[in-house]
C-alpha cells in the first residue's frame, strides 16, 4: 500500500504526467459538452417534426437570383443556389482583394511621400476611410452614389456602346466564334515564356547585378503575340451590344450596382488598412539600406523596388494575411444591400424556404472557413518563402 502511495505522488509529481491528464480532462469535459448539445438539438427538432439531412439539397428552389456565373433560373434545386452564392462570393472577395492591395500600397508608398500635398492627401484618405464603419461606406456607395443614377431610358452612354444607369452597368460582351482557342493557346505560351523569363532573369540578376527589363518583355510577349495571333486568325470575336428593349437594357454584360457597390466600399476601407500596413512596412527598413542603395547611385523608385519592397515586405505580410481574411468575411455584409452572396441566397432566403437551419449554417460556416484556411496558408507559404535565411 506504501509502495502504491509513492508510486501515485510520484506520477503525480510529473509535470508531463499532470498536463496529459489534464488535456484528457479537457477534451473529456468538451465532448460531453457537444454531446449535450447535440442530444438536446435532435430531441428539440423531432418534436417539431422537422428532419435533418442533405436531401433539400435537391429540391426545386423556386427563387429567382439577380446575378448568377452559372446557369441558374427558379427551376433548379438548392444545390445550384450554394453554387451560386459561393461563385459570387468569391468573384467580389477576389476582385476586392486585388484593388484593395493595389490602391494600399499605392497609398502606403504616398503617404511617405517628400511632397506635402501628396503625403497630407493620402493620410486624409486613411484617416477617413479606415475610421467609418463599413455598412456605412456600403450603403453610402449604394444608396447616395449608384442609387442617384438617371433611369434606362435616360443612362448614360459612352459611344453607344457601354451604358451606366440606377439598374448598373452594361457593357459589350465578347462571342468567341471558331479560331480563337489558338489564340488561347498562344497566350498560355506567352504566359509560360513570360514566367521562366522573369525566373531567369531574377537569378541572373542576383549573380552579376544586372538588370533585365521584364516588364518590357512581359508586355511584348502577353499583348502583342496573342494581338497578332488574333488578327492573323480573322478575329474570331464578334461583339453582343446591349439595347434597351422595353424598360431595361438587353443583350451585352450587365454588372449590377449591389456588387460595384459593395466592391468599392470592400476596397476602399481594406485598403486603407493595407496602406498603414505598407507604411510601418517600409519603416521599418533600417535607413541605412536606403542610403547605401543611393550612394550606389540607383534611382528612387529602383531603391524602392530592389532594397526597400522587398524587406519591407516581411513585416507587412502577416499584416496583409488578417486584412484579406478580413475582406472575405466582410463581404457578408452583402445581405444588406442585396447582393447575392452565400450569405445572401443560401444562409438566408434557402434557409427561410427550407427551414434546414443547422446544415445551411453548418456548410456557410465550412466554406468561409475553408477559404479563410487557404487564404492563411498560401500567404504563410509565401512569408517563408521570403523569409531571411540565417547562416
Amino acid at each position: 500500500m506504501s509502495y502504491q502511495t509513492k508510486s501515485t505522488k510520484h506520477w503525480w509529481n510529473n509535470a508531463q504526467h499532470r498536463a496529459l491528464l489534464f488535456q484528457v480532462l479537457l477534451i473529456g469535459g468538451l465532448a460531453l459538452v457537444v454531446w449535450t448539445i447535440a442530444g438536446n438539438t435532435m430531441t428539440n427538432l423531432e418534436k417539431r417534426g422537422i428532419s435533418t439531412g442533405f436531401k433539400f439539397l435537391t429540391q426545386e428552389s423556386g427563387f429567382g437570383i439577380i446575378q448568377s456565373l452559372v446557369p441558374y433560373d427558379e427551376s433548379y434545386s438548392f444545390g445550384r443556389t450554394f453554387v451560386v452564392g459561393l461563385l459570387n462570393t468569391l468573384l467580389v472577395s477576389f476582385c476586392g482583394i486585388i484593388l484593395a492591395t493595389i490602391l494600399g500600397f499605392t497609398v502606403g508608398v504616398a503617404r511617405l511621400s517628400k511632397n506635402w500635398l501628396v503625403s497630407t492627401m493620402a493620410g486624409i484618405y486613411i484617416e477617413i476611410f479606415r475610421n467609418i464603419p463599413l455598412l456605412l461606406q456600403i450603403f453610402f456607395w449604394y444608396f447616395a452614389v449608384l442609387r442617384a443614377l438617371p433611369s434606362p431610358k435616360q443612362s448614360m452612354s459612352l459611344g453607344e456602346t457601354i451604358f451606366l444607369n440606377i439598374r448598373g452597368l452594361y457593357l459589350p460582351k465578347p462571342i468567341f466564334e471558331s479560331g480563337f482557342g489558338l489564340v488561347l493557346v498562344v497566350l498560355a505560351i506567352a504566359v509560360a515564356v513570360t514566367i521562366a523569363l522573369a525566373i531567369w532573369a531574377g537569378k541572373r540578376q542576383r549573380e552579376t547585378g544586372q538588370q533585365f527589363n521584364t516588364p518590357l518583355a512581359a508586355g511584348l510577349l502577353v499583348i502583342i503575340l496573342p494581338l497578332a495571333t488574333y488578327f492573323l486568325a480573322g478575329s474570331p470575336v464578334s461583339w453582343e451590344l446591349p439595347a434597351l428593349k422595353g424598360f431595361n437594357f438587353k443583350g451585352g454584360i450587365s454588372i449590377i450596382p449591389e456588387f460595384t457597390a459593395l466592391l468599392v466600399a470592400l476596397s476602399i476601407y481594406t485598403g486603407a488598412f493595407i496602406a498603414e500596413a505598407v507604411r510601418s512596412g517600409i519603416l521599418a527598413v533600417n535607413k541605412g539600406q536606403t542610403e547605401a542603395a543611393s550612394a550606389l547611385g540607383l534611382h528612387q523608385s529602383m531603391v524602392l523596388k530592389l532594397v526597400v519592397v522587398p524587406q519591407a515586405l516581411r513585416v507587412i505580410i502577416p499584416q496583409l494575411t488578417s486584412q484579406y481574411l478580413n475582406l472575405v468575411k466582410n463581404s457578408s455584409l452583402a445581405t444588406a444591400i442585396g447582393y447575392p452572396d452565400l450569405v445572401s441566397v443560401f444562409a438566408g432566403t434557402t434557409l427561410n424556404q427550407t427551414g434546414q437551419a443547422i446544415e445551411v449554417v453548418a456548410m456557410t460556416m465550412a466554406v468561409y472557413l475553408f477559404i479563410s484556411l487557404t487564404i492563411s496558408f498560401l500567404m504563410n507559404w509565401y512569408n517563408k518563402k521570403i523569409m531571411l535565411v540565417e547562416r
